[in-house]
């Protein structure tokens, strides 16, 4: 690789892992922070001096206190047969507070947990002298009552009589054991997350709702804080005296399940955007609500209090005034229906889209390494092959070069056998010719006269 390119190789990879850098930041962050589920966004009009109530409810256990301590938590074993129809048995369950519970007299003894399940985080299934009865496919699950949670694990378990059929597979969608009959097998079953190994130690900090406020042009980073209440009862309050005086939330809120913000005496300067958060430490959960508060005049056609920024009505007959009927009840709160929308979703689900964006980032990111050592690779491949038919032409041009000479003094070769064939020939025909005997003389007379006597 030629040194001079070297630099603009590294500079496009390291543009390259920038731009992956950004498009991964923002599905980072979404992972490490505790998800924030909006479940509802309105927007609500009031009138100067009324008293406006934002609802916050949400009756579940899990934002409420929790009485039943640690019952909550629960692990069971089942076992589905294939024979006959798919069949699912209980195996053997256990709770954070009891002993296990085995559900087949056969197996009492032969089939047990650990008993530090629950504060060493593993549960996985010990069966001891395997048998035929065992085939299956077990199943794993770890039940959070309290926060809603319930996650499961798949295991297959056949059984052999051949020993050098015993092995641990993967196959593609749950681990499979192949156990020699009469031997013992651990069925694995860990989860070491503190929601399945420790209990509720401090309640009332576990459960928690605040208030922010926005107000116009006020980043959501940069929201005032309004109200903390903790589900042990002790409530904060932040800001001015006057502020604190009409804002209230009810101090039963945990156990009525209510955390609706109570604002008296709503004046122009009350509106803004205000979120009431549901915040579930232990089980790691964030709720949030969001309201648009409008403050408008509480008589028709009449200047209001708001300060001299704020638009003065200028038509009595616009869509934002209370109808006439209304007009003498100024603490009635208007709802714009045609601005409300509701997004609810389970609490104990995880954003999705969420997951999806950081596996898609991190496919992205592995394709642009993967471009960028293609494009290493042949630039590397470009100036090499170049060096490579330089060589070749060299080596081919030697190669017929030596051809040619070889061919020349193969022709050489062939005249000068041919020569001297052709000499070997002459002599050998001379030598022949003198090797023959001389030509016998005959007498004709002779001859005739011997056979005329005859």
């Amino acid at each position: 690789m030629d040194m001079s390119s070297s630099p603009r190789v590294w500079s496009e990879l390291v543009l390259m892992l920038f731009i992956a850098a950004i498009l991964l930041t923002p599905y980072v962050r979404a992972q490490t922070s505790v998800q924030s589920v909006v479940v509802e966004a309105r927007n609500i009009t009031l009138h100067t001096g009324s008293k406006a109530v934002l609802p916050c409810q949400n009756q579940h256990m899990v934002w409420r206190r929790d009485h039943l301590r640690d019952r909550q938590r629960v692990v069971h074993w089942d076992l589905i047969r294939n024979r006959p129809d798919y069949t699912t048995e209980r195996v053997l369950d256990m709770y954070s507070g009891g002993a296990e519970r085995v559900y087949n007299a056969y197996n009492k003894g032969r089939v047990t947990m650990s008993k530090d399940a629950f504060s060493d985080g593993n549960f996985s299934l010990i069966i001891h002298n395997v048998d035929m009865n065992d085939k299956g496919i077990y199943t794993c699950n770890l039940h959070h009552h309290y926060c809603k949670i319930h996650q499961s694990i798949q295991i297959q378990l056949n059984v052999t009589k051949s020993p050098r059929k015993e092995k641990r597979v993967w196959d593609g969608e749950k681990s499979v054991f192949v156990v020699l009959v009469g031997h013992s097998v651990v069925l694995p079953c860990v989860n070491r997350r503190s929601l399945w190994r420790e209990g509720i130690r401090e309640e009332g900090q576990q459960q928690v709702v605040h208030w922010d406020f926005q107000a116009p042009g006020v980043t959501r980073d940069r929201a005032d804080r309004l109200i903390d209440l903790y589900a042990s009862g002790e409530k904060r309050k932040y800001g001015p005296l006057f502020l604190l005086s009409k804002m209230n939330i009810s101090a039963e809120a945990f156990y009525m399940g209510d955390f609706s913000l109570t604002i008296d005496d709503v004046q122009p300067a009350d509106k803004g955007l205000y979120s009431c958060h549901l915040h579930h430490h232990y089980c790691g959960l964030h709720e949030r609500r969001i309201f648009r508060v409008i403050v408008e005049s509480s008589v028709p056609g009449l200047p209001s209090a708001a300060t001299p920024t704020e638009p003065q009505p200028t038509n009595p007959k616009t869509p934002k005034q209370l109808p006439e009927h209304q007009d003498d009840d100024p603490g009635t709160n208007m709802v714009e229906a045609s601005h409300v929308f509701n997004v609810i979703m389970p609490e104990s689900r995880t954003h999705l889209l969420h997951q999806v964006g950081y596996i898609l980032a991190f496919f992205l990111l592995l394709l642009l390494m993967l471009i960028g050592i293609i494009m290493t690779t042949r630039q590397c491949k470009g100036k090499g092959g170049l060096e490579a038919d330089i060589r070749r032409s060299s080596r081919n041009e030697r190669t017929e070069i030596e051809l040619e000479m070889q061919a020349t003094d193969l022709r050489a070769y062939n005249q000068e056998d041919l020569r001297l064939d052709y000499k070997n020939n002459i002599m050998k025909e001379r030598a022949e010719m003198n090797n023959y005997p001389a030509p016998k003389m005959i007498d004709l007379n002779r001859e005739m006269e011997k056979l005329s006597r005859k």
